[in-house]
């Protein structure tokens, strides 16, 4: 059995996946765009779709070795306090997300 780990950071994200014994066996990872306003300097945002799509296909790259089923646990780490509003009928982003940059 293995354990995953999701590593959603400010600059990119990462999927790990680690044997019974620790060892990191395969991993992927994406880079994500920050997105600065001008108008307000040292504001930053990310498109949380880019972010969703990112982790998507980093776990969507290591486990075309391996098989779902000898995942036993997946551990998620993310970026402190970046916030994403949803909306809650319809699943979206009302807005990209504030980083905890901002």
């Amino acid at each position: 059995m293995f354990v995953g780990a999701i590593d959603q950071g400010t600059s990119s994200s990462r999927f790990i996946l680690f044997d019974p014994n620790g060892k990191k066996v395969a991993s992927s990872q994406a880079l994500i765009k920050n997105h600065y306003q001008e108008k307000n300097p040292g504001w930053v945002e990310h498109d949380p779709m880019e972010i969703l799509s990112s982790v998507q296909t980093c776990i969507s790259e290591v486990m075309k070795s391996y098989k779902s089923h000898d995942v036993a646990a997946i551990g998620i780490t993310n970026q402190r306090e970046t916030t994403v509003v949803w909306n809650r009928y319809t699943g979206q982003p009302l807005h990209n997300a504030i980083v905890w940059l901002d």
